[in-house]
């Protein structure tokens, strides 16, 4: 069967990905904070992963988990946070898949088009701090 090339999904280069980290890296030292920044494409599969020296290992598996919870819901993590708390809609979500993260630090990747090419997930600090650094590296491939 032939498949145009409407049909096929957009996913982020290394490049991209390369770029979205370096722009993280570079707000993460402007808030003197280490971080872990994981790049996923649009299907939640890793393309780029880096520790910067001195953050925390606990926080690998948190970045991982942010950026393919934002890839597979399609929207930023810190939008989920008040869908999953107690007597929220979406509440105990975060058990499935494997586990969810679901607070702030993952955000989607988009094109100039809006159209989505992955995840940023971080992890290393305050969920504040860790937001405004996915912020900063999802920024990167505009």
């Amino acid at each position: 069967y032939f498949i145009t090339k409407k049909k096929l999904k957009m996913n982020i280069t290394l490049a991209q990905a390369k770029a979205v980290i370096e722009a993280a890296k570079t707000k993460s030292e402007a808030l003197n904070v280490k971080m872990d920044i994981c790049v996923v494409d649009a299907g939640a599969n890793i393309v780029a992963f880096e520790r910067m020296d001195g953050a925390w290992i606990g926080s690998v598996d948190i970045a991982i988990k942010k950026a393919k919870t934002s890839a597979w819901f399609i929207t930023d993590t810190a939008e989920l946070t008040p869908l999953v708390k107690p007597d929220a809609p979406m509440f105990n979500i975060e058990h499935s898949n494997g586990g969810l993260i679901t607070f702030p630090g993952g955000v989607l990747i988009k094109n100039n088009e809006g159209t989505v090419l992955g995840a940023i997930g971080v992890s290393g600090s305050v969920v504040e701090n860790d937001h405004a650094v996915a912020v900063a590296g999802a920024k990167a491939v505009l």
